[in-house]
């Protein structure tokens, strides 16, 4: 078999592994709808609107400046605190692994900020904050914290011992040594750490926007589709939200994967 054979044959299965389950999910969503307008008697579409419809809806939607306005509001509001989070969850992993002071400190906080629901988080900082459209940030910021201080304190732990004493031997200064052993070792936790918390971040954000409703937001249209049973819109809506998390992930690996000098 020839490289170009191999090479179609791998692209043809990707391309099946994707068309196969979308197209079975759709039917099964299609037949749902029809169940549902059967049981209600024509009033399906308020509780289970069809893939075409919410199809239908959906470009409506991205023709309206508004649509952009808000996708693009609450991607900079979440990408923010994802960006925030990611800062001070790194900042802190290297802290308590080189200071046993912060370590007693800050790891319990990390594990109580874990642990905690999102939904109190996001009712606690709507009382505190002093802008409501910073709620979604500081949210995504708490949700992304702990899991890139765990992934990054993972990195460093698992940093070859062997390649230190060898830093050692040769007299690396403390730059030399971080920039040349332990950055390549936490680079793979931090960038499986971003991927999970980018998912998190996105999840959460939006549904601060839900309680904390800025002005332009995709959580605020998701809450107005509800209350005024416009369903449709609130599929298209969710849609919208299940797409941009796949290019934010897509775009997030293929950035560490140039970071890492692998081939995209």
């Amino acid at each position: 078999m020839t490289d170009s054979t191999t090479s179609r044959n791998k692209t043809r299965d990707k391309i099946l592994r994707v068309v196969i389950p979308l197209a079975f999910w759709l039917g099964v969503w299609q037949l749902g709808a029809v169940l549902m307008d059967w049981r209600t008697e024509g009033y399906g579409s308020l509780l289970l609107p069809g893939p075409l419809e919410v199809a239908g809806r959906l470009l409506a939607l991205v023709r309206e400046p508004a649509f952009w306005q808000a996708a693009g509001m609450s991607l900079g509001r979440i990408f923010a605190g994802f960006a925030l989070g990611a800062a001070i969850g790194t900042a802190a992993a290297v802290a308590t692994a080189a200071f046993a002071p912060a370590d007693w400190v800050l790891t319990p906080a990390v594990k109580v900020v874990r642990a905690i629901p999102v939904v109190s988080f996001i009712v606690l900082v709507l009382l505190w904050a002093p802008i409501t459209g910073m709620v979604p940030a500081i949210v995504s910021a708490l949700m992304v914290l702990p899991v890139l201080w765990g992934n990054v304190g993972k990195g460093i732990a698992q940093t070859d011992p062997k390649l230190l004493e060898l830093a050692k031997a040769y007299r690396f200064g403390k730059g030399k040594t971080v920039g040349l052993i332990y950055v390549p070792s936490v680079l793979p936790y931090f960038a499986s750490g971003c991927a999970t918390a980018l998912g998190l971040a996105w999840k959460a954000g939006v549904a601060a926007e839900v309680l904390c409703l800025p002005k332009l937001a995709i959580g605020t249209r998701l809450y107005r589709a509800k209350i005024t049973m416009e369903t449709p819109d609130l599929f298209a809506w969710t849609v919208t939200v299940v797409a941009l998390s796949f290019v934010l992930e897509r775009a997030m690996g293929t950035l560490f994967r140039r970071l890492g000098g692998e081939k995209t």
